[in-house]
C-alpha cells in the first residue's frame, strides 16, 4: 500500500493540516483492526483509506489514531488533491463515505459536498462548556448549539479574537463533554472585521485530536450554524481562518449553493510519500 503525508487548506508546505492518505490496491478495505494500527503509526488526526473504482468513483473510510469517524473533511480534501495530482481523479466525483454519497469537484482546488446539514441541539446550560475553555462568566448573544454536517460539533460563540486565542482548554473536561452530547468536538469561534468569516479553534480529544490546525466537516456545520442564527443568506462564500495558535495557519473556503448545499474546500500540498510494508 503506498501512503502519503498531504497538508490540506494551504499552499504552503508544513501549513494547512496534515493528514495520512492511504492509496488501496486490493478491491478490499484491510482489517478495521489494521486500518486503526495505521492511522496510529501516522499519528495524524485522521488517515484516509481510498478505494478506487474508476477516475469519478471511490470509496473513503477515516480512521483516527483510536477510531473510525463517519466523515473527515480536511482529509477528504487531502485525498482528492492527492488523486488529481497523480492523474487518478478528474473533474466532478462520486465519493462513498460512511456518512453518504458526496459530489467532489477535483481539481488544484478541491471543493467537497457536505452531508445535509442539520441543527441537532441546543444546549441551555453553557457555564460548564465554558469553564471547560477556561472562560468564566461569559453569557454568549448567540446559542451554543451542536451542528451536524457530516460529524456533529459543538458550536461555540466567543466575544472576540483575543479571547479565542488565548484560551487554556481543559482536554478532560472537553473530553466528557464531548462524550456526554455524542459530540466529535468543541468548534469555537470568534468574529472579526478583517476579511475571514470568522476565526476558529477545533478541540476533540475524546477522538486523540486536542486541537486541530484545520477542520472541514466542523466548518461546514459553523457555515450552517451562522445561516441558521441570520448571520449568513441563502447563498454565501465563507473563508474561516484557523491553526493560527498551532502556528500552521490554514484558510477553510466553505459556500452555501442555490440548491441549500454546502461545500468545503481549498487546496493542499504533498509532504512525503512512501510504502507501507503490511
Amino acid at each position: 500500500m503506498r501512503y502519503f503525508i498531504v497538508d490540506a487548506f494551504t499552499d504552503q508546505l508544513f501549513g494547512g493540516n496534515p493528514a495520512g492518505v492511504v492509496l488501496l490496491e486490493s478491491e478490499r478495505f484491510p482489517e478495521k483492526k489494521l486500518m486503526l494500527k495505521i492511522a496510529a503509526e501516522l499519528r495524524y488526526s485522521e488517515t484516509a483509506f481510498i478505494r478506487r473504482h474508476s477516475d469519478k468513483e471511490f470509496t473513503i473510510r477515516y480512521f483516527t489514531p483510536k477510531a473510525e469517524v463517519e466523515l473527515c473533511g480536511h482529509a477528504t480534501i487531502a485525498s482528492f488533491y492527492l488523486l488529481h495530482h497523480e492523474g487518478l481523479a478528474k473533474g466532478t466525483c462520486l465519493c462513498h463515505t460512511l456518512a453518504g454519497d458526496l459530489r467532489i469537484e477535483a481539481g488544484k482546488r478541491v471543493m467537497m459536498q457536505m452531508a445535509m446539514p442539520r441543527i441537532v441541539a441546543t444546549i441551555e446550560e453553557t457555564g460548564e462548556i465554558y469553564k471547560a475553555l477556561g472562560v468564566r462568566d461569559y453569557h454568549p448573544s448567540m446559542p451554543v448549539q451542536i451542528a451536524y454536517s457530516g460529524l456533529p460539533d459543538l458550536m461555540i460563540p466567543l466575544p472576540d479574537v483575543n479571547t479565542l486565542q488565548a484560551l487554556n482548554p481543559d482536554m478532560e473536561a472537553i473530553t466528557v463533554i464531548t462524550q456526554r452530547y455524542d459530540a466529535v468536538s468543541f468548534h469555537v469561534f470568534a468574529f472579526a472585521n478583517d476579511g475571514y468569516t470568522a476565526h476558529v479553534r477545533d478541540f476533540g480529544p475524546l477522538y486523540g485530536v486536542p486541537e486541530e490546525s484545520a477542520t472541514g466537516t466542523a466548518n461546514a456545520a459553523l457555515t450552517y450554524y451562522l445561516q441558521q442564527n441570520g448571520c449568513l443568506g441563502a447563498e454565501a462564500d465563507c473563508a474561516f481562518m484557523q491553526g493560527e495558535a498551532m502556528g500552521r495557519p490554514s484558510v477553510v473556503a466553505t459556500q452555501i449553493r442555490k440548491d441549500g448545499t454546502i461545500y468545503v474546500g481549498g487546496t493542499a500540498a504533498i509532504v512525503a510519500k512512501g510504502e507501507l510494508c503490511v
